[in-house]
């Protein structure tokens, strides 16, 4: 599907807000793709789609985790908001016929990281952070400039962040979160 096609389509299953977020998403990944020497389409693309599953009801989302054989249970039952990263490459692939692996990749762990994160995979994870649409929290000027440096450095406060927040909010944290964080830990620190 042509990229045009993929923004429009979008923009008729999303709130204006998601939509906006999204492309915020898509241009700021393909920035940073000049910066670290990745095919900057494929960065857009992926920002494009990395919400796709995000304009449905937490109940239509659970009907598409039982249609796609995705196994709801642990964090996925006490953080529905995870769901959507679970649908999406499923949905990029039937709803807007994607079928490039590293796309599909980078938006199946868009959200809660992965260990060992191949770089579109970290543009994409830090770029859904950092996008111009997102409120100001703390660290969020320091990441941003990091984003633009050093992924591995990036990705290591996004995550060391991300555990912060939830953990004085009392919320789960994914185990797929806190094995990322520790595997750029290890690699900062060695």
């Amino acid at each position: 599907m042509e990229l045009q096609q993929i923004e429009d389509k979008l923009k008729t299953v999303l709130k204006p807000s998601r939509y906006r977020h999204t492309l915020g998403v898509a241009y700021t990944a393909s920035c940073m793709a000049m910066v670290f020497d990745v095919d900057t389409e494929r960065a857009y693309r992926a920002g494009l789609l990395h919400d796709c599953a995000k304009g449905f009801s937490i109940e239509k989302q659970r009907q598409l985790c039982e249609r796609y054989n995705i196994c709801l249970e642990g964090t996925l039952t006490k953080s529905p908001q995870l769901m959507h990263q679970e649908i999406a490459p499923f949905l990029a692939k039937d709803d807007y016929e994607e079928e490039d692996k590293e796309i599909l990749s980078a938006i199946g762990c868009h959200t809660t990281g992965k260990i060992a994160m191949s770089p579109l995979d970290q543009i994409v994870f830090i770029a859904d952070y950092i996008e111009p649409n997102r409120k100001m929290i703390p660290g969020l000027i320091k990441v941003r400039k990091l984003a633009f440096e050093d992924l591995d450095a990036c990705a290591y406060e996004i995550l060391n962040n991300t555990i912060n927040y939830l953990t004085e909010c009392g919320q789960e944290i994914d185990q797929r979160t806190i094995n990322t964080y520790e595997y750029y830990k290890n690699k900062k620190e060695n």
